[in-house]
């Protein structure tokens, strides 16, 4: 009899998005068990080898798992394996049962929020408005480089937005019914309800209520998104959103949390 995958759920992504807050709350459950680190990133690993079987993919996962007695229920928490069709395939053929858990932020505020991460670490120089322009040049090339210290990794401010792109192909490999599509706003504003949903798509029972605190500290003044300097930017990035809210309907107008407005 063969054994069912190790891993059953992933928070796979986006890398900005919240994933930081969703997978300390996830991991309040005494039956889940996430990585040591949050992130094993072992489908964007350079060594991964794709003749891997599933129980060969297992016995890697083994090293970034202690869990408490009691969890069963193991999940990996990597944004960028939104990002690259090949990881997204990668997990498809480890566990085609895989539910997928994404959170969204608006493409601009994730943009930013990457880049002041990308100053901090001493990895970008350019202002971000030229970032953007030069951000297609500097991935040319590195398309299929998905390890950690890639330029796809570092400078894909864009692209990390694209979410309709991502879904596309996300919905290639899994069914709909295997995906769970939150917004940080939604989980900022009202996390009791967005995580009654998670439980819902996980099959499990809620927790004892625990208190879901705010974890969404940038260490940076947010951009405004009545400044003229935001409406460059949604011009910018037009055409991400005018795709994701035509197709999917991602809708990002309105005030950011805690802006006004509610």
């Amino acid at each position: 009899m063969t054994m069912a995958p190790r891993v059953s759920f992933v928070i796979g992504g986006v890398q900005k998005g919240g994933t930081t807050a969703l997978a300390r709350f996830v991991g309040c459950h005494p039956r889940v068990a996430l990585p040591l680190d949050k992130e094993a990133h072992l489908f964007d690993d350079a060594g991964f080898d794709e003749r891997w079987s599933p129980a060969e993919v297992d016995a890697r996962y083994a090293a970034h798992f202690a869990p408490e007695p009691g969890a069963d229920l193991f999940g990996d928490a990597t944004p960028i394996y939104i990002l690259h069709p090949r990881l997204v395939r990668r997990i498809a053929a480890y566990n085609p049962a895989m539910k997928w858990i994404l959170i969204l932020r608006h493409p601009i505020e994730r943009a930013v929020s990457q880049y002041h991460m990308e100053r901090s670490k001493g990895r970008e120089h350019l202002p971000f408005w030229l970032a953007l322009l030069r951000e297609r040049g500097r991935l040319r090339g590195h398309g299929d480089d998905v390890t950690r210290d890639s330029p796809l990794s570092k400078h894909s401010y864009r692209l990390r937005g694209d979410y309709a792109r991502q879904l596309d192909v996300l919905y290639r490999c899994f069914a709909p019914e295997q995906v769970l599509v939150l917004r940080n706003e939604d989980l900022a504003r009202t996390p009791d309800a967005v995580m009654d949903r998670l439980w819902r798509f996980l099959g499990i029972e809620a927790p004892p209520r625990p208190a879901y605190g705010r974890v969404f500290e940038g260490g940076y003044a947010p951009l405004p998104r009545s400044s003229l300097r935001w409406r460059f930017y949604e011009w910018m990035f037009r055409r991400e959103l005018d795709e994701q809210s035509r197709r999917y309907g991602l809708d990002w107008t309105g005030p950011a949390p805690g802006e006004g407005g509610g």
